[in-house]
């Protein structure tokens, strides 16, 4: 696994995290945005074709 593909992945956890934690504080609007960006930094985690 390349460097890059590792920062990427712990974007996307951070992100995942932060959208539960922004949810359980009854940030909706928020939560789903960070779902949004960690969706956009999961597409990076795609082999090249």
């Amino acid at each position: 696994m390349s460097l890059g593909r590792a920062t990427w992945g712990i974007v996307v956890l951070v992100c995942l995290i932060g959208a539960l934690l922004l949810l359980l504080s009854g940030y909706q609007g928020y939560a789903a945005l960070s779902v949004a960006v960690a969706f956009a930094a999961a597409l990076n985690l795609r082999s090249p074709a």
